[in-house]
């Protein structure tokens, strides 16, 4: 059996080991794939597993060996599942491996625009503090989290791990979710609808996959609903958000800020206007990224793997 690893970078920078998948056969790891080289590295491959790289009809359909397509992470869009499904390729993923990691990123980018811990960093090491003619120095506004709403959309594993962290800080929960009200955490309130959830919340935080419905969710006209001193944060998938319309949003004032781990293209064209967005703050997609998520999702890929050969696949979307 042959396994190709198209683009093992991003989750093994090398930190990690191969060695479990190498001794299953043999075994072409990459660490990242140019769209046309796809096809030739895959031509003779039982297996391919893929994080990001494309893999389409037309690629599928020029790789008569290809019985197993294993996506390295949760999401995956970027596997044309219906072609492979045609073909009768087992197509696998990693659930949940990285939900604290993704929460605990969300709350980051949360408690940064909260108390601007970034920015004052930045300021006492230029000096402002210690030339301040009081004991503290105070540039920017502080928001104390008690008592406000934050709205989730989305209440899968990550949008549960991040309820329970707001409410350990003094939030209030509303959730827009497809979970009748006894599956959710207590004291978590179901949203009418997504405008009332847009509307009433202090917060937004965006945990659902994409999906053909939900592209471009929050648009002009949603963003139009958020109060202005309300924060928006995404470390779901770019997708769900008009880039131009959230620009537009900070820059007049109509939202206060927003927290922002994925983009629609990754990485962004350096004249995305998100980039030079008043109150917008970024991390570069490393929400999922921890050393100990990354080890899980190793885990979980070679298991896939194994699985799969011994003829009982697990994780099949």
């Amino acid at each position: 059996m042959k396994v190709v690893v198209l683009d093992g970078y991003p989750g093994n920078p090398g930190d990690l080991s191969w060695d479990e998948l190498e001794a299953m056969g043999e075994c072409d790891v990459y660490e990242r794939c140019a769209p046309d080289l796809v096809v030739p590295r895959c031509q003779d491959a039982d297996a391919v597993l893929v994080n990001k790289v494309a893999i389409t009809r037309d690629i599928i359909a020029q790789l008569p060996r290809l019985k197993y397509l294993g996506e390295m992470g949760t999401g995956y869009n970027n596997i044309d599942v219906e072609a492979a499904h045609e073909r009768g390729i087992v197509v696998t993923n990693v659930p949940a491996y990285s939900t604290w990691s993704v929460a605990q990123m969300t709350m980051a980018h949360l408690l940064n625009i909260a108390c601007r811990t970034g920015h004052y960093t930045r300021q006492v090491r230029a000096g402002r503090w210690s030339d301040s003619k009081d004991f503290c120095y105070t540039s920017t506004p502080l928001i104390e989290l008690t008592g406000k709403q934050m709205g989730i959309v989305g209440m899968g594993q990550i949008g549960q791990a991040v309820s329970g962290m707001a409410q350990a800080l003094g939030m209030k929960v509303m959730a827009f979710t497809s979970k009748s009200q006894d599956q959710l955490p207590a004291g978590v309130t179901i949203a009418r609808d997504l405008d009332h959830l847009f509307s009433t919340s202090d917060v937004v935080s965006l945990h659902c996959p994409l999906t053909r419905d939900n592209a471009g969710m929050v648009d002009a006209r949603r963003l139009a609903l958020m109060k202005p001193t309300a924060i928006l944060l995404n470390t779901a998938r770019g997708m769900l958000v008009d880039e131009v319309a959230l620009a537009q949003a900070l820059n007049e004032g109509k939202i206060m800020a927003a927290g922002i781990d994925v983009m629609i293209q990754e990485p962004p064209a350096h004249d995305n206007p998100l980039l030079s967005a008043r109150n917008c703050f970024f991390t570069p997609h490393v929400g999922w990224a921890s050393r100990e998520a990354r080890e899980r999702m190793m885990r979980v890929i070679i298991d896939n793997v194994a699985a799969w050969m011994a003829g009982s696949p697990v994780n099949v979307v």
